[in-house]
């Protein structure tokens, strides 16, 4: 075993197996080099014991383990009152492998069975005679007998030193005097047999010594005074509290064993309260607790140990039991009526104090009074509080009093408690007490009074100045009439009306309109005096409210709009700036006849109307004007403008000119020559279209308008497509081989297949006619040429054309085809690039400048044919 002693740190290390048994030697530390002088050697860890040759034992079977491996060792020198610590720390030794042998080879070794001496007891505060035996110890191998020992208990601090010792040559322990056990509970002796020359052959001896505890000590009360609080009216069983106490005897024993009982009690009446023996326990024995009758219980209580047998030591204590109070009492008032008075229009003036009787605890909630009015303020002109510090009623006048309207009035006061009532079980349910007042109202000389006092006056909004409103007047208490009284308004006010003097009418002095300045709030309140003849004033409040009126015309917020060839619907919303009733809901008119036949309004909301058209009208700029009524039957005018424009976004119809984006377009040169192409064709066509009318030239003159109309100008900007119409057949040449012809009633000469039978002739002469019958009348045969006027030529084929087209448009549902050819109206202003017909100008052929500026249309094959 390793050993080190540093007096600079004061620490100890000892190495030492992981699994230690009972009374195994630990080590040796050397304590005379720490403290030369020590009485007194203790370990802080009670499974190790240290010897006074610094010998350390462990006390019991333990493992070494992170909270075992650590404890100190206390030395102490009473006489020089000199203290110091021995650090310990015990480290595992390192295990050896062991070798590995042969079963046949473990070798058995037979070791002597330890003597185990059972613990001796020793009579607490014994008599002796002293030195009293206790035991007696003996070795085979030794003679020489020595012996250490250390107390446990409350007293390990005392110095037990001279308590026992050993006869050296015998081996008996002997005491040399009595022990208390509540100081000194058992002692540890451990007993050390030597041969003459000083070896140990022994492992020490350990010898446990209990002291038998003697009733020596009687019990006590842990307090000298308990005090309880219980209410008042308890029921019996309820728990008012627990004495406690103790004794210093060894636990669980007769010596401890209490019992409690109640010695006496004062007042010396009936017994209230029950003590339980065994815990203490105070409980409520009587059922009638009252603390108006006895307002606390003083008890002498007794506790006994031995069980309370006799002859058991006892001690009394002094228990204080306090009855709380509740509102089992209620309060009543001294007097039955008082009487008091007060000058008329007085206010916050105390008349009147009214005082009760209450038997509960004063300042307490159930002594606490709360006074009510039942009767006679229905015009809560009156108000009762408590005082806190006299628990009196205070009879206030919180509004003036009328001596004209009441000259006395008269009422009912009661009272209750802060606290609820609590109905005691020996006492009766008690009505409220109540109390009457009587109040003389005194008369005084009072000025004019309005009334009402406030006065609210409607104006409508805008009226004329000098209008009458209304008429406010006051009224002298005392005669009941308004004679001699003036009025006017003090200055400061908002100058709306004015008041007359005399006969209090009242006149508006400006035009009151809710938009301007001070007036957009609505109302005003205004003071008015009246004076009467003594010089005496009163007060009243004109509240002038200006009424919203019918001023403003409903207004069509925006005007101006473009519609699209999908014709979406427009949404026109109006503005008012006049309030409800006034403003919305909204009517819409259009006042144009010819208009309202074009378009439609149809409504959407209370403020907003849908204008769309009725058909299919031609494309422009429409200026509808529409009329709109508000809920007040106010109307206003308004002209809204819409482009009717044929474009797919309204950006394309904002009257600038449109452009491709990208700049320059250059086209390619197959794109050339299909336009070159194209031009050649068309013109061949009107060549040959020339040439076949004019070969056919009759005997009648050609009208002037006859070469005129063969090409009419209709802004077409490019060639259309060609249509394919089974149901249209062109005009036929009737003419001879001669170029003349004779045409009779019999001859047509124009024919419509998909018709009834009628031709060019047969439009205005009905029956089957020609056009020189419809010309010449009576059916006559006359030469002429096979071109007719632009007249004669519209006035058949107008009709005719209108109904094939009209028919034409409707689908398998009869329902008209949006998308068929549309009747010719206002197609917007000339193409910048002509046209690309024959009819173009012969000088312009080779300039295609005008391609910079297509229109829309023209865009996708533009793009097509662009070198990029």
């Amino acid at each position: 075993v390793l050993s080190l002693c540093c007096e600079a740190c004061k620490k100890v290390i000892l190495h030492v197996p992981s699994e230690l048994e009972a009374d195994t030697l630990v080590g040796r530390v050397d304590l005379k080099e720490c403290l030369q002088s020590a009485e007194f050697v203790s370990s802080s860890d009670g499974n190790f014991k240290v010897l006074e040759d610094g010998s350390v034992y462990t006390t019991s079977a333990l493992s070494l383990s992170a909270e075992k491996k650590t404890f100190t060792i206390l030395l102490k020198d009473i006489q020089e009152q000199v203290q110091k610590k021995i650090h310990v720390s015990l480290v595992e030794e390192e295990k050896k492998t062991p070798k590995t042998r042969h079963v046949r080879d473990t070798v058995l070794k037979r070791t002597k069975r330890r003597w185990g001496p059972i613990p001796s007891v020793m009579i607490e505060n014994s008599l002796g005679p002293f030195p009293l035996q206790i035991q007696q110890v003996q070795s085979d191998t030794a003679q020489n007998y020595t012996i250490y020992y250390s107390a446990t208990g409350p007293g390990i601090d005392q110095d037990p030193k001279g308590l026992f010792y050993i006869e050296r040559e015998t081996g008996n322990i002997f005491a040399t005097r009595a022990v208390d056990r509540e100081q000194y509970p058992s002692f540890q002796i451990i007993c050390f047999a030597t041969t003459p020359d000083g070896y140990s052959p022994e492992v020490p001896l350990v010898h446990t010594i209990r002291i038998e505890d003697d009733n020596d000590n009687a019990p006590y009360f842990t307090q000298d005074l308990f005090e309880f609080c219980v209410p008042e009216n308890s029921r019996p069983g309820v728990v008012v509290g627990k004495v406690i106490a103790e004794d210093r005897d060894e636990p669980y024993t007769l010596h401890t064993t209490l019992k409690y009982r109640i010695v006496s009690q004062t007042p010396p009446i009936t017994p209230a309260f029950s003590l339980h023996g065994d815990t203490g326990v105070i409980s409520v024995l009587l059922p009638q607790l009252d603390r108006e009758l006895v307002p606390s219980y003083t008890l002498l209580v007794e506790v006994r140990d031995m069980a309370g047998q006799p002859f058991g030591l006892c001690t009394t204590g002094t228990v204080v039991i306090k009855i709380e109070d509740t509102n089992d009492n209620a309060p009543s008032f001294k007097q039955l009526q008082y009487e008091t008075r007060v000058e008329e229009n007085r206010v916050s003036v105390e008349i009147l104090r009214v005082s009760v009787v209450d038997l509960d605890e004063a300042g307490s909630p159930g002594s606490g009074a709360v006074y009510e009015i039942i009767r006679g303020n229905d015009d809560q002109a009156f108000e009762i509080t408590t005082d806190k510090n006299t628990n009196e009623g205070i009879l206030c006048v919180v509004k003036g009093l009328d001596y004209e309207t009441a000259k006395q009035r008269i009422l009912v006061i009661g009272v209750n408690n802060e606290a609820p009532y609590l109905l005691a079980p020996h006492s009766q349910q008690l009505s409220q007490s109540t109390c009457s007042v009587t109040v003389h109202v005194l008369d005084v000389d009072e000025g004019p009074v309005f009334k009402p006092c406030l006065l609210r006056l409607d104006v409508k909004e805008c009226e004329d100045i000098g209008t009458a409103i209304g008429r406010y007047v006051a009224e002298d208490p005392e005669t009941g009439n308004s004679e001699g009284i003036r009025y006017r308004i003090p200055p400061g006010q908002c100058n709306w009306i004015n008041i007359d003097d005399k006969s209090g009418e009242v006149r508006t002095v400006r035009v009151l309109d809710r938009d301007i300045g001070e007036m957009r709030r609505g109302q005003c309140n205004i003071t008015v005096l009246a004076i009467d003849r003594n010089g005496k004033t009163g007060t009243g409040t004109i509240q002038v409210c200006i009424v919203p009126g019918n001023k403003n015309f409903p207004r069509i917020s925006q005007t101006d709009y473009i519609m699209c060839r999908d014709r979406k619907p427009i949404c026109l919303t109006a503005q008012d700036g006049d309030e409800a009733p006034y403003s919305a809901p909204f009517v819409y008119r259009i006042t144009d006849r010819n208009l309202a036949s074009m378009w439609k309004l149809t409504p959407h909301d209370d403020n907003s109307w849908y204008l769309s058209p009725k058909g299919d009208i031609p494309y422009g700029i429409y200026k509808i004007p529409v009329s709109v009524i508000d809920n007040g039957g106010k109307i206003g005018e308004n002209t809204v403008r819409v482009n009717l424009c044929d474009c797919v976004t309204p950006t394309e119809c904002d009257g600038r000119p449109r452009q491709l984006s990208g700049g320059n377009v250059t086209l390619g040169l197959w794109a050339i020559l299909a336009m070159i192409l194209g031009s050649l064709l068309l013109l061949l066509i009107l060549i040959t279209i020339c040439g076949c009318c004019g070969a056919g030239v009759m005997h009648r003159q050609v009208t002037d308008d006859c070469a005129n109309h063969n090409l009419i100008i209709s802004n077409t900007e490019a060639p259309g497509e060609e249509v394919m119409d089974h149901n249209i057949i062109p005009l036929q040449n009737t003419c001879d081989q001669g170029g003349y012809g004779v045409k009779t009633g019999e001859q047509q000469t124009f024919e419509i297949v998909k018709g009834r039978g009628h031709t060019l002739e047969s439009v205005k002469g009905g029956g089957h006619q020609t056009l020189g019958s419809v010309k010449e009348g009576g059916g006559q045969p006359m030469m002429d040429t096979c071109r007719y006027s632009y007249s004669e030529w519209h006035n058949f084929t107008h009709p005719r054309l209108g109904e094939k087209v009209h028919l034409c448009r409707q689908d398998e549902e009869q329902k008209h085809s949006e998308d068929y050819l549309l009747s010719y109206n206002y197609e917007g202003k000339g193409s910048l690039a002509g046209s690309v017909g024959c009819c173009s100008d012969q000088h312009e052929e080779e300039a295609l400048d005008f391609l910079d500026q297509l229109e829309p249309k023209f865009r996708t094959l533009a793009e097509t044919c662009i070198k990029r």
